[in-house]
């Protein structure tokens, strides 16, 4: 069976549809999508191109109303408020990851992380430069912060751009092909802070990609294809969880593991194996008696 995980549901949608056109030329792009995230998870929504994914996402970040269905965020129910309640709600409990990293061209470094603060009262979450100071040195552009995006290579802005995402303090991470222009060693990188961000700080990301490197990080792929959404990880597969970093590894597939102890471990990625054999008591509990 598989585990799921345990926590509050941050993302839960309800019958949701979006349709463009009307009569025999209406496109039904999300057909009555029923969806429920929990915190500390990362999902991934794949498919074709044009499916719908940017669509569903657009939806769950409230930049697009749906035609029907209800969408709720940490238990708000966003689909029925006024178009003035709607920036303040993607300001607190959102936060956004693009691919074409979307940074103001005028501002640094720093004063990109830092807007999104400006939009919510002071005092809502910790001291936004304080914040900032924190997040640019844990994605490792503290250097950086008084540059220009221009003078950034494709891997930094990406960061800056997480950086940004993070700086409210949000539940929810909603990233678009955030990998989509980076080469394949930066991609990993940032694949890896986006599993960190959901494993370290309890945050529910969603992911719309193309990238099958993410799916080697994803707690659950979703796939959209006329407007319908399916699981692909529902089959009955043998789920065990990486000692490293809790995620869900199908032991008949995976492709790391190690013995330790007589007891054989399975890991998501090659880093968590390698963060094992480093401290492997670290991540195992001693058996009883031992």
């Amino acid at each position: 069976m598989t585990e799921k995980i345990t926590g509050k549901t941050v993302v839960q949608t309800v019958g949701l549809t979006k349709v463009y056109g009307a009569g025999h030329t209406a496109v039904r792009a999300v057909d009555d999508v029923q969806l429920d995230v929990r915190e500390g998870e990362l999902v991934l929504i794949m498919g074709p191109s044009g499916s719908g994914k940017t669509t569903l996402l657009s939806m769950l970040g409230g930049l697009l109303r749906p035609t029907s269905g209800q969408i709720f965020i940490s238990g708000m129910e966003i689909t029925s408020m006024n178009e003035s309640g709607l920036p303040d709600i993607r300001a607190r409990k959102i936060g956004f990851i693009f691919q074409a990293f979307n940074l103001l061209s005028s501002l640094t470094v720093q004063e990109n992380v830092l807007y999104p603060s400006t939009l919510i009262p002071p005092g809502e979450a910790k001291p936004a430069k304080e914040r900032a100071s924190e997040l640019l040195s844990r994605l490792g552009i503290h250097q950086r912060k008084h540059y220009l995006p221009r003078d950034l290579s494709g891997g930094e802005k990406q960061r800056v751009a997480i950086a940004r995402s993070l700086i409210n303090e949000p539940k929810l991470i909603l990233a678009d092909e955030p990998t989509g222009n980076l080469d394949s060693k930066t991609g990993f990188e940032v694949m890896m802070i986006l599993h960190d961000i959901a494993r370290d700080e309890g945050r529910t990301v969603v992911i719309v990609t193309h990238d099958p490197r993410l799916e080697d990080v994803a707690d659950r792929i979703l796939w959209l294809e006329d407007g319908k959404l399916r699981d692909r990880k529902e089959e009955t597969h043998s789920w065990v969880r990486d000692p490293v970093c809790g995620m869900k590894v199908d032991q008949w597939t995976a492709t790391f593991f190690a013995t330790h102890q007589d007891v054989r471990h399975f890991f998501c990625t090659q880093r968590c194996l390698d963060r094992f054999q480093e401290r492997p008591d670290a991540y195992v509990v001693p058996a009883e008696g031992s």
